[in-house]
């Protein structure tokens, strides 16, 4: 059991896991066992976009300090960061999974308060998905919301601070914060 919880704790590969099955059960689809655990390896492959890799060493380079704050677990982290060649970039990965809980809730996001030593007001969350945004946003973050897939803003009464499609528009918004 989770410290406190008084539930019990599945990291994000497990709820992932449980959501294939699900979602393969719900539409009558067969899963099987190889193609179950193919797809979820696929996690373990993931890389960056194309445009990460010179974005975020540009933003290193200017001096700008930065950590993964993700739902996804620090196994899943750091295949992302090797298979992308983005190893040296971050400062960390910041795993909810230290914490027990998944984003948006409020522990997840004090996680960069904590990692950094900074107050809210100095730290830029760079959103992928509306509720990540919104919920870095409610928590006090700064943020820019990269919308690669042109989503429509969500109805979460959270307006982020910056919208772009891509990372070169996050580094412009860095860029004109200093």
């Amino acid at each position: 059991m989770a410290a406190g919880l008084g539930r019990q704790y599945a990291d994000f590969l497990q709820v992932t896991e449980g959501a294939l099955a699900y979602s393969c059960k719900s539409l009558k689809l067969e899963l099987t066992k190889a193609d179950g655990e193919r797809l979820m390896q696929s996690y373990l492959e993931l890389k960056a976009w194309p445009d990460a890799l010179a974005v975020l060493k540009s933003l290193k380079a200017g001096g700008l300090r930065m950590a993964f704050l993700s739902s996804f677990t620090a196994e899943m982290l750091d295949h992302a960061v090797k298979n992308s060649g983005l190893e040296g970039i971050f400062d960390d990965h910041l795993s909810t999974d230290w914490v027990i809980v998944f984003k948006p809730d409020t522990q997840a996001y004090k996680m960069a308060i904590d990692a950094f030593g900074l107050r809210k007001e100095e730290i830029a969350f760079a959103a992928f998905e509306g509720w990540d945004a919104a919920g870095a946003k409610w928590f006090g973050y700064p943020t820019f919301w990269v919308n690669r897939g042109h989503a429509v803003q969500e109805e979460l009464g959270a307006i982020p601070d910056g919208v772009g499609k891509d990372l070169n528009d996050l580094a412009a918004f860095m860029q004109a914060r200093r």
